[in-house]
């Protein structure tokens, strides 16, 4: 226990100055669906629609990583090298994957998401791009010992041994390893691209006799303007277009005839395109990194998108942005969901983006209903469905009040549309607050779903609500009642006493919650220890408004002062006095209601000539158990009348939970 020292003057001096005091505390001992990939790096993604699984290939990492339709990881298939393009079999059963590190091709079971088998390709093979195509599974790969480095290879999937086909010589040679691309509607069709140059370099090759027979090569210029800086490319099932984008001019992605590489048509993606797949029924998808929006859907030949996906936008380097990766688009093969990966490509972060109901025309449903409407009288809602496509005069949409006494819904039937996708409709509300009017359309064959929704603020009359104790100031500890009173209401009788102390320690709670009984009152004890809030809330009903008030009452501390270490204790007239040997030093014990950092104020006065003058004042921190200890030290001046208190002053004793509270005064005097 450690105490503090203070000291007295001469009589006079303590007149005029005030006494230093000197002391210390006395302590007891003792955070459309997106999900995130585990992904550092992208080389391609396929669509198993049998499982319903995406698999998408990480080349960092040598690994390629399977989802669910939700972006959900189902398994990872490790030690795959450098693992590049992917092919998915016809019958969904297998994804054959470039494995340029290990020189092979692996075969991933689609069911069991493990590697089955490994087709090894030779030393210093090392495959990029697969494709299926008559009957055979054919890799673009690099290859050290021939002039041109790039070359087509293939391997006879229906013989046992699976044989392994390379060029002889320097046939159907590239600059490097091609980008091949095939269509199993068209299973005679390999097309192949060449990557990393200015102008890309593209060959159509028919492959019926098991061998790639070259039918032509581009593109042929006549038709339009060179593509530039290959991102992705794709077959129609047709087989009678390449589409083609990147990174370049044009803006589009270019479609070239398979039979010529003449340019046939256009899909425009406002910037560098990015990506493009082609679904099993020719629906194009295609996108962009650098616009908005990101990813835009064409019936085959078509000028005008069915549809547009603007990806939502995160500027942050631990989040996926929206930027569209390089051949990040890929269909699911019903044609339900278009699936686009997305990057921030300078944190090597990974999103996998479903995008629902793409071969629909997107409708907007846009509704307007008055700022404010007095309840129980007739008012007029209008509206919009629009979409690309647009929908026919007649064309029901549904409509549903959303008020206090329906918080889940009512329905308020149909409403047709007129010519243009306009609709109109009155309703007379019957609860006041916030009515909320829910258009909805279910959707068709050929358009979304959509929904839009305005809300009104309708007239509820005033509610009558008071507090007592308002300001009022009680004793430490003492238990009082705080009552609220309700006025009249059209239902709701129910309301809320909150009790807030002041102290970030002791946070608002909700003390109470029930009906007011039958003169209006609720009402809630509080043990007074603080200065406390309490709030009254009335949530308000169909026809009658919230309403909240508070009150704010005052807590004084519990404080007390003891004067130890006098000879004797002795009345002088009716006070009380502790007497002292003028060398001897009084010691003051104060206990206070504790709080974290709080200090009690001591306050020395001397008597004379009839009045008490003050004779200095310190503050002194108290202890955890709420104690201080303050020694008096000399050369104490003899027959002068003194007398000390302690005192919580708000704000000053290093807090504000309480209000101002005086101790009472100990007196005391020094002898010989």
């Amino acid at each position: 226990m450690r105490t503090r020292r203070i000291s007295t003057a001469t009589a006079l001096a303590v007149l005029f100055s005030s006494v230093v005091l000197v002391g210390g505390a006395a302590n007891p001992a003792a955070a459309d669906s997106s999900a995130s990939l585990p992904i550092r790096s992208s080389g391609d993604i396929v669509v198993d629609g049998v499982h319903h699984r995406v698999f998408i290939s990480d080349p960092k990492s040598g690994k390629v990583v399977a989802t669910d339709y939700n972006g959900k990881v189902v398994g990872t298939i490790a030690s795959l090298p450098g693992v590049l393009g992917l092919e998915l079999s016809k019958d969904s059963g297998t994804v054959y994957a470039a494995v340029p590190g290990d020189g092979a091709i692996a075969a991933i079971d689609t069911a069991s998401l493990t590697e089955s088998k490994r087709y090894a390709l030779g030393k210093g093979i090392e495959p990029k791009y697969p494709a299926l195509a008559g009957g055979k599974l054919w890799f673009g790969f690099n290859r050290p010992d021939v002039a041109y480095r790039g070359q087509i290879g293939s391997i006879d999937l229906t013989v046992p041994e699976a044989t392994v086909t390379l060029p002889s010589g320097g046939e159907n040679s590239w600059y490097s390893a091609p980008r091949l691309a095939s269509d199993p509607a068209a299973p005679n069709v390999l097309a192949a691209a060449q990557e990393g140059s200015s102008f890309i370099s593209l060959a159509v090759y028919d492959v019926a006799e098991g061998t790639p027979e070259r039918v032509a090569y581009g593109p042929d210029s006549s038709g339009g303007e060179y593509q530039s800086y290959l991102s992705d490319f794709d077959v129609t099932p047709d087989g009678k277009q390449l589409l083609v984008t990147g990174g370049g001019t044009p803006y589009h992605a270019q479609a070239y005839s398979t039979a010529d590489l003449s340019r046939v048509g256009a899909y425009s993606t406002g910037s560098h395109g990015a990506a493009v797949a082609v679904a099993p029924d020719g629906m194009v998808a295609t996108g962009t990194s650098q616009s908005s929006p990101d990813v835009f859907v064409y019936k085959q030949g078509g000028t005008k998108p069915l549809r547009t996906y603007d990806i939502p936008y995160v500027d942050s380097s631990t989040t996926a942005t929206n930027d569209l990766h390089e051949a990040g688009l890929a269909w699911a093969p019903d044609r339900s969901r278009v699936f686009a990966l997305t990057t921030n490509v300078y944190s090597e972060i990974y999103a996998l983006r479903v995008l629902t109901d793409p071969t629909k025309s997107a409708v907007g449903v846009t509704v307007n209903a008055p700022s404010k409407a007095t309840r129980a009288k007739k008012l007029t809602v209008t509206g919009k469905a629009a979409s690309g496509v647009a929908l026919a005069a007649g064309t029901k949409v549904s409509v549903v009040r959303t008020d206090i006494d329906s918080p889940k819904g009512k329905s308020l039937g149909t409403v047709a549309l007129k010519s243009g996708g306009t609709f109109s409709f009155t309703d007379t509300p019957p609860a006041g607050g916030k009515v909320t009017y829910k258009v909805t359309y279910a959707g068709d064959a050929t358009h979304s779903a959509a929904s839009g929704s305005d809300s009104v603020a309708v007239s509820r009359a005033s509610t009558s609500l008071t507090l007592n104790r308002n300001k009022a100031v009680y004793s430490y500890g003492k238990d009082v009642s705080f009552t609220a009173h309700l006025g009249k209401t059209y239902k709701n009788r129910v309301v809320e006493l909150w009790v807030d102390p002041f102290g970030s320690d002791k946070p608002k709670k909700l003390a109470k919650k029930g009906k007011v009984n039958s003169k209006g009152n609720l009402s809630v004890t509080v043990d007074m220890k603080r200065d406390t809030t309490v709030t009254a809330v009335f949530a308000g009903d169909a026809r009658n408004a919230s309403k909240s008030v508070k009150s704010t009452a005052y807590a004084k501390v519990k404080v007390s002062t003891s004067i130890s270490k006098q000879y004797k204790t002795a009345k002088i007239g009716k006070t009380s006095y502790a007497y002292f040997h003028k060398k001897k030093n009084p010691v003051f014990t104060t206990t206070m209601s504790y709080y974290p950092g709080r200090s009690h104020k001591l306050s020395l006065e001397l008597y004379y000539q009839g009045k008490w003058y003050d004779a200095g004042q310190q503050y002194f921190g108290l202890g955890t158990g709420g104690k201080s200890i303050v020694t008096l030290t000399g050369p104490h001046e003899t027959g002068y009348k003194m007398r000390v208190r302690a005192s919580y002053v708000n704000g000053s004793s290093g807090d504000s939970v309480n209000s101002t509270t005086h101790g009472s005064w100990k007196y005391f005097i020094f002898t010989k």
